[in-house]
């Protein structure tokens, strides 16, 4: 006696296969991606907290004149969005602190849409893509190719606790 499979139970355990393949493949691309976007937005803050440091006068001048940042004088808003700027992105790219530095760089991102009198689509396109870039590493952590993943290691490993993920 033979039985006949509908063409769903034909195509479902070679579908079921390939789904099962392409997960372990984006899955395996995740260190690289969350690598990748720790770079990226390293690069794009860093960048701007050189840039202030290059003319101070100019920033100065900058935080009185067109960035009205909330409670804070320009001499100290600009001095402490520098520091971020500077200070965290490092942080980001080791993966030394990541959820930390992503946070801190989320501030920071806010603070420059919110400070601004003015910011033009293109501007706050850009904003908006590197705030979801930290927010995705804020929720997921720096990755496995971080300094956090590997204290975490030592750490578990100095306890006596299972391995980490």
């Amino acid at each position: 006696m033979t039985t006949t499979m509908t063409l769903p139970q034909r195509l479902g355990a070679p579908l079921a296969r390939s789904m099962t393949r392409l997960r372990r493949v984006l899955e395996a691309l995740q260190p690289a991606a969350l690598l990748a976007a720790r770079l990226y937005v390293a690069r794009v803050f860093f960048m701007s907290g050189l840039t202030k440091l290059r003319d101070w006068e100019t920033t100065v001048a900058l935080f009185t004149d067109e960035y009205h940042v909330p409670l804070l004088p320009p001499e100290v808003a600009a001095a402490m969005g520098t520091a971020g700027e500077l200070v965290l992105p490092v942080l980001l790219v080791l993966g030394l602190g990541g959820r930390f530095a992503a946070l801190g760089l989320m501030v920071v991102n806010a603070v420059a849409v919110i400070s601004l009198a003015e910011i033009t689509d293109a501007a706050l396109q850009q904003h908006v893509f590197w705030g979801s870039l930290l927010l995705g590493l804020l929720l997921w952590g720096p990755g496995p190719w971080s300094a956090d993943h590997g204290l975490a290691r030592r750490l578990q490993r100095a306890v006596g606790l299972g391995p980490v993920r």
